[in-house]
């Protein structure tokens, strides 16, 4: 039996745990994931609202996942070509735009169903996977500090508080340039907890993001690069490991790529420009060129844990 208990976002199921030899009935808690839908509303008079995408999420903060998932899917150019975005049923958000204001259909190229695991994958065409970015990126601003960087896994973490009790859901916060935790969404999907946390920062009145960190639990996909552009973040950086095209992207927007933000370190996979070189001896700083990742020639090493560009705190 499964039951919503303390939070929409977490569930209370009945388990059975075996340790060594013996085993005993308990209780276990789960984040819960379901499905959301998002709706364009009606523009004419007896008209019905369109389906933009399901996308499977943990419920909570859906008005800021659906106007997050707008802005960075292209369909909005910012919060004020919307009108209102409001809930209309437990699993369903529709957003009216303002008058004059056509999203471009072929954005809406997307199949119905878009899976808590990959964001992109509902996508028809590859062409439809790319969505080009309003803002520029200023090179070297913020300029941060590599004792910032290390403290920021602390602080997500210190944040995470369905992570906490469940420990089976994303997280992307949202720094400034000291460091300090500004806001943290949890979802079930690292695309939709990224789309949390753009969406409050857009319906805010706050985007571009342009003097601030975004931090990510896992992984960084080039989905996840490719939002951050869009909500003009200058600075991405995850607990974890990038992929190829993660970095491809990154190095083309401007923006800095850190992995592996952890125990003390982090690497840099995309502009060396905004780490601090006054606190250490960064010789990479003045790299002039950053390859691609398909181009082999540009790698002196193979990309090995030794071969890492890695950042300790002395």
């Amino acid at each position: 039996m499964i039951g919503i208990c303390g939070s929409a976002g977490v569930a209370s199921v009945e388990v059975g745990r075996v340790n060594g030899s013996v085993s005993a009935r308990s209780c276990d808690e789960l984040s819960v994931e379901e499905p959301l839908e998002i709706r364009l509303a009606a523009t004419a008079a007896g008209a019905k609202p369109t389906s933009v995408a399901v996308t499977m999420r943990t419920p909570g903060d859906d008005v800021e996942l659906a106007a997050g998932f707008l802005l960075t899917e292209g369909l909005i150019a910012g919060a004020d070509d919307l009108e209102r975005v409001r809930r209309v049923g437990r699993n369903a958000v529709e957003a009216g735009l303002r008058s004059g204001v056509r999203p471009d259909a072929a954005k809406l190229d997307r199949h119905s169903f878009v899976s808590s695991s990959c964001g992109a994958c509902g996508k028809r065409t590859i062409a439809a996977v790319r969505v080009a970015s309003r803002y520029s990126l200023v090179p070297g601003a913020p300029l941060l500090s590599p004792d910032v960087i290390h403290a920021l896994p602390r602080a997500l973490r210190a944040g995470q508080s369905a992570f906490a009790r469940t420990g089976g859901i994303h997280a992307s916060g949202l720094f400034d340039a000291e460091g300090r935790l500004l806001a943290l969404r949890e979802d079930v999907g690292r695309h939709n907890a990224l789309d949390k946390l753009i969406g409050s920062e857009l319906l805010a009145g706050r985007v571009p993001l342009a003097d601030r960190i975004v931090l990510v639990s896992g992984r960084v996909s080039f989905e996840l690069v490719q939002k951050a552009a869009i909500a003009g973040v200058p600075v991405i950086g995850a607990v974890g490991a990038p992929s190829s095209l993660a970095v491809d992207l990154a190095r083309e927007c401007g923006m800095t790529l850190l992995g592996f933000v952890r125990d003390e370190r982090f690497n840099v996979y995309a502009d060396f420009g905004r780490i601090d070189g006054s606190t250490g001896q960064f010789p990479f700083r003045a790299t002039p060129h950053l390859p691609t990742t398909n181009d082999v020639a540009g790698c002196a090493e193979p990309r090995t844990a030794g071969a890492r560009m890695v950042i300790r705190s002395s």
